[in-house]
């Protein structure tokens, strides 16, 4: 099904389809000011410079403008800031946040799919497995012996539960996830395809003989509401647990070592990489391919910047960045000076070459 005015399908994605919302039951569902057609009807969301006349679209900040201006969009979410800005759709909805009324909308237009509680008669269980209620179980996963299904627990395809692993209520698993045994994941917890919870860290004595692996005989315990992305490794500890705090969201390719202990509400953007036993406290941000060495401390609320390098503790709420890492300010004062210091030595060149002619 195609929405109208436009040639996409609102349903790439695998989510359901919906007949579409007029811009009154659009403004009603994320209490705005409607200004404009009542009766303009989407059935899909797009970017403003891309959206057609039946997409919804939004504008949330003034360096958007531009699009905005010259944009087909059959309804536009706006900001009170632009409420009134000309050209642009004449059909719109004021709302306070339109970041946060188009996650409304959203939901509303790609309703999740119909989930069918059902075990695959490809799916192996082990003895002693306990299931809770609506499970829903998909082709060739393997449940271990001893593990622990919530409610409305859901694994699809190939996914791996090993023995004793303990599934909380309404957790998803997409395809190929693998949980080591021994793992503990909260409820409402997602883990997109490819990730792999609880193998053994990266940890060897060595010697003489070669390198000697340390046993790892820890845990990985995630957190509720947790989401770890497409192809994220999360180790096991070697004597302790490495721990994911709740309501962690952890995005596609990172990598998170033995005994780490990683804080509630953190965000950790693509190809991040923990070392061993390093603590991230609470609400930290690690932002893409940040690189953290091992065993030291990044405090509460603090923000690294895209591809720095951490080899020392972090104070809460500071913002770090470069390679090594240090605060906002001691980097941009050493920018500062090397500019500086350019300036100098072009001098000082000069300074030479004149001497050199007088000697001459």
């Amino acid at each position: 099904m195609t929405a109208p005015g436009t040639d996409r399908d609102p349903a790439a994605g695998g989510r359901g389809v919906t007949a579409g919302l007029t811009a009154a039951e659009v403004a009603a569902l994320v209490g705005g000011e409607l200004i404009g057609e009542a009766a303009a009807r989407v059935g899909a969301v797009a970017p403003l410079d891309r959206a057609g006349p039946g997409e919804i679209a939004f504008l949330a900040a003034g360096r958007y403008l531009s699009y905005f201006h010259a944009s087909r969009a059959g309804v536009v979410l706006v900001d009170r800031a632009h409420r009134a800005a000309q050209p642009g759709p004449a059909t719109r909805v004021v709302v306070d946040d339109p970041h946060r009324a188009m996650l409304a909308v959203v939901r509303a237009l790609y309703p999740a799919p119909p989930r069918e509680a059902a075990i695959h008669a490809t799916a192996v269980l082990g003895a002693g497995v306990s299931l809770g209620r609506d499970v829903a179980i998909g082709p060739r996963a393997v449940i271990g012996a001893g593990a622990r299904l919530g409610d409305r627990v859901t694994v699809m395809a190939g996914g791996f539960v090993g023995d004793g692993v303990a599934l909380g209520d309404d957790v998803t698993l997409f395809p190929n996830v693998v949980c080591y045994p021994g793992t503990v994941v909260g409820s409402r917890v997602t883990l997109h395809a490819g990730v792999v919870l609880g193998s053994d860290g990266f940890g060897y004595v060595p010697g003489r003989a070669g390198h000697e692996k340390i046993p790892h005989v820890g845990r990985c315990v995630v957190g509720d509401d947790v989401e770890i992305g497409a192809n994220t490794t999360v180790d096991r500890g070697s004597v302790d647990d490495t721990v994911i705090g709740p309501g962690t969201k952890i995005d596609n390719l990172v990598q998170i070592g033995h005994n780490c202990r990683i804080g509630a509400r953190c965000l950790i953007m693509a190809q991040v990489g923990i070392a061993g036993s390093t603590r991230v406290e609470d609400e930290v941000i690690l932002a893409g391919q940040v690189g953290l060495a091992g065993h030291f401390t990044v405090g509460r609320g603090a923000r690294i910047a895209a591809q720095s390098g951490v080899t020392m503790d972090v104070p809460p709420g500071a913002t770090w960045f470069g390679y090594p890492a240090r605060g906002r300010g001691e980097v941009m004062r050493a920018i500062a000076a090397g500019y500086r210091l350019a300036e100098i030595v072009d001098d000082l060149e000069a300074l030479v070459t004149r001497g050199k002619s007088g000697s001459d």
